[in-house]
């Protein structure tokens, strides 16, 4: 494993992300966020679009977990779901691609396996994150070969419905990190010191928190929202 990448063992990632809709929709923000988290701690950055990625390049010496999101009418699978999401993103070469690992359909009508094996054959050199929502995608994509494994998607699938990391002391985190092999990264709903503190206990490799740290209009809820 390179240097770079071993350090974030134990460390905080944090997630820098604005989709078109929401207030802080803008690389040059990205880039500032990114700034703000290193100088909180942060030992990597997870960034969305080779725009956002180029810009926080230019700030913070981080490894990054880069990911495109976008919509494909013919799918659910968002976080780099084709391809061409997968080229975006090497123009920029950021130290790991993410994408979705679930057993839902890629656009195309495309499997997992069938994506995996191309941008493993393209780009052998990539490493390359799975976002999974269950234990059993976790374990697939353990298999697969994926060089990390995520709870990104747990509770936003279809087949994760209902299901929350924390529940049972993170049950669903333990499980994937006794069935796997492979380095698991805890993300998703990992919104309070106390839970990236035990998730680190548990064994996972590092941990990802985004809304709780750099999304000021989600916070800014949680605070108005007692007052109602």
């Amino acid at each position: 494993m390179d240097e770079r990448i071993a350090k974030l063992k134990g460390k905080l990632i944090v997630s820098c992300q604005a989709l078109p809709h929401e207030p802080l929709h803008s690389s040059f923000i990205m880039g500032r966020m990114a700034l703000a988290a290193k100088e909180g701690g942060a030992w990597g950055i997870r960034a969305n679009t080779r725009e956002d990625i180029r810009e926080i390049r230019t700030l913070v010496d981080l490894p990054v977990i880069g990911i495109v999101k976008r919509d494909y009418e013919d799918s659910s699978v968002y976080i780099t779901p084709t391809m061409a999401e997968v080229k975006e993103l090497m123009e920029v070469k950021p130290e790991i691609i993410a994408m979705d690992a679930t057993e839902n359909i890629r656009p195309g009508g495309r499997t997992l396996e069938d994506f995996y094996t191309e941008v493993r054959e393209r780009f052998p050199d990539q490493l390359l994150m799975a976002d999974c929502s269950t234990v059993d995608e976790a374990v697939h994509a353990d298999r697969l070969g994926f060089d990390f494994i995520g709870t990104t998607l747990v509770g936003y699938t279809r087949q994760s419905c209902g299901l929350k990391i924390e529940e049972e002391d993170f049950r669903i985190l333990r499980e994937i990190l006794a069935a796997t092999d492979h380095p698991v990264i805890a993300e998703g709903n990992v919104d309070t010191p106390a839970k990236v503190k035990r998730v680190i206990e548990l064994g996972a490799f590092s941990v990802v928190v985004g809304s709780a740290i750099t999304r000021p209009q989600l916070i800014t809820k949680s605070f108005a929202g007692v007052l109602l």
